[in-house]
């Protein structure tokens, strides 16, 4: 048990670290105010060079989002886990990035691939041509590399986890599955269903994996896999965002199984193929017993 959280409370810590400097909310309000203060430094920085400018290019204005999005979260969070939990950061560790970070990458790939290839063989995915002239390097930063580290760092390692230490697996996955999801209803032609399905893809998926590997190497790897491929190969609009991809894509159908015009993590397809893979993590973790009851249930078995 004790394995599987990263940081446990100083039996030492007087009451207002415990309140204001330990406690989940307090860490999350942390890691917050961090991320918002770094990343107006950067996005003056990044001004001062011309990449936010309407005369910058597509990549000086990619390169500012991802420098922007990284740097904060990435910053924010070694604060987080250096200065307050006083703790190695295990979930980045440096040795882990390469193997987690490649399987993250093969089996993100591998997951969507499948989820195209389903809508393909149900008749809702079409390929019209190629475009060998994509311009790959913007969605590779902004949709790979700054999706896939912004967005897990904050999701992931900071809400899941911390919810977890607290609260326990059940409610932390819950929690940060409709976070993630509510946090994609302001994309273009988003719905209720869609963010659904992305809470419940995407959401759980993803929280698993972090719960079953504790790397959020491995959660980064997927997330900017799934999207790259689904945006820069397949032309499949990534979240409600349109893209243009190495193949000139349409898909036909009733919304329900094509995703309609977000995309194709609004199908049912995608939904039960993530799905079933999170359902072989949850077995994983079952069988290890690593899922974390709420600290009141940790407290009353240590009271015993």
């Amino acid at each position: 048990m004790a394995g599987t959280i990263a940081f446990v409370t100083p039996s030492s810590a007087p009451a207002w670290q415990r309140w204001l400097l330990f406690s989940p909310v307090a860490r999350i309000i942390i890691f917050t105010a961090l991320a918002f203060g770094i990343g107006y430094a950067v996005h003056d920085a990044v001004a001062l060079l011309g990449w936010t400018s309407k005369a910058a290019s597509a990549v000086q204005h990619a390169m500012a989002q991802v420098s922007i999005e990284v740097i904060a979260c990435v910053g924010a969070y070694l604060i987080l886990v250096r200065g307050i939990e006083r703790r190695r950061v295990t979930e980045l560790s440096l040795r882990t990035m390469l193997p987690y970070g490649l399987r993250g990458l093969v089996g993100g790939g591998a997951l969507f691939s499948t989820v195209v290839g389903l809508l393909w063989l149900f008749g809702c995915y079409h390929v019209l041509g190629i475009n060998a002239q994509v311009n790959w390097l913007p969605p590779l930063l902004v949709a790979g590399i700054s999706a896939g580290v912004g967005e897990e760092i904050i999701t992931r390692g900071v809400l899941f986890r911390i919810a977890e230490e607290g609260l326990g697996t059940w409610w932390a996955l819950a929690i940060s599955a409709l976070f993630f999801g509510a946090a994609h209803i302001f994309n273009p032609n988003a719905t209720l269903w869609s963010s659904l399905a992305i809470a419940i893809e995407a959401g759980i998926l993803l929280a698993l994996i972090f719960h079953v590997t504790r790397s959020l190497w491995a959660c980064m790897g997927l997330h900017a896999a799934w999207n790259l491929m689904q945006g820069t190969v397949y032309g499949i609009p990534v979240s409600g965002l349109d893209e243009k991809g190495w193949l000139i894509s349409s898909r036909t159908g009733p919304d329900w199984l094509s995703g309609g015009v977000f995309g194709a993590e609004a199908s049912v397809v995608a939904l039960a193929s993530c799905s079933l893979v999170s359902l072989v993590l949850l077995m994983i973790a079952l069988r290890r017993g690593s899922i974390v009851p709420p600290f009141w249930s940790r407290r009353a078995k240590t009271d015993k």
